[in-house]
């Protein structure tokens, strides 16, 4: 049974889940008929102090699905322009593909049952990664189909804070606006927060 202030390796810290960080990048709000234009992961471990920490990240540009959706104010927030072809976009399930395969992996090497997916509103980047799976009719989805943390509320907790940048900057994490909305900071971002939050209170429950 976890006991704050423990160190325990990954499989015994979230009930069996491994922890993964992901952000997407969307034509919309709605999973079923916007596109989905960029996902972007990172595998977070515990060091041999027992804080956690970020290791590799994995991205990847996605083609529109056939149909979608691209409202034009969320394009113009993500500055994703669907038709360059230096963006070297995957299919969906190709994506979805290069995205799960070392995720699978890392949950193995973990022995653990399943990822969990970490967030910034992470009930969103979910419902976007079920989305895609069904569609591209990709089985071995590893995320758990509805459980989620949420930095939103661990934030909101630990500094009073749920805007990413404004959080990250409560955190002392360096915070670059021209970088945001990309996939791939964002995630790094919100892997670091998650991983200060849970140190920090490791960390508070040690010394006691």
């Amino acid at each position: 049974m976890y006991q704050a202030g423990t160190i325990l390796p990954m499989r015994e810290r979230f009930r069996g889940y491994l922890p993964v960080v992901v952000d997407v990048e969307t034509g919309g709000f709605n999973e079923q008929t916007d596109a989905l234009l960029e996902i972007a992961a990172v595998l977070i471990d515990f060091d041999e102090s027992g804080d956690l920490y970020c290791k590799e990240s994995f991205s990847t540009h996605v083609i529109p699905f056939e149909g979608a959706n691209l409202d034009p104010k969320s394009m113009e927030i993500n500055g994703i322009d669907p038709g360059n072809p230096l963006r070297a976009a995957r299919v969906e399930r190709e994506a979805l593909k290069y995205i799960f395969t070392p995720i699978r992996q890392a949950v193995q090497d973990a022995d653990c049952t399943r990822a969990i997916l970490v967030g910034h509103n992470a009930f969103f980047d979910l419902k976007f990664v079920n989305a895609a799976a069904e569609r591209a009719g990709v089985k071995r989805n590893p995320f758990h189909p509805f459980s989620c943390f949420d930095t939103v509320s661990l934030c909101g907790l630990a500094y009073g804070q749920t805007v990413l940048a404004r959080a990250a900057d409560a955190a002392g994490i360096e915070w670059d606006t021209s970088e945001a909305h990309s996939a791939v900071y964002d995630t790094r971002q919100t892997a670091e927060l998650f991983c200060k939050v849970v140190n920090q209170w490791e960390r508070l429950h040690r010394k006691n």
